[in-house]
């Protein structure tokens, strides 16, 4: 079965993968989900980052 969008998300920002590089149609669920999953990842990377972390 093929990954959640919302699971290749994730794994895109642990990357470093922008979030520009979504790779589903701008307004699609799918698009929705993938940048969910990089948002929560980003976040949380960036918070860990100005903690010094």
């Amino acid at each position: 079965m093929a990954d959640d969008p919302f699971d290749q998300g994730e794994r895109a920002a642990q990357q470093n993968i922008p979030a520009e590089a979504n790779p589903y149609h701008d307004g699609s669920e799918e698009y929705a989900l993938w940048a969910a999953g990089h948002e929560r990842v980003a976040t949380a990377m960036q918070a860990r980052e100005s903690e010094g972390t």
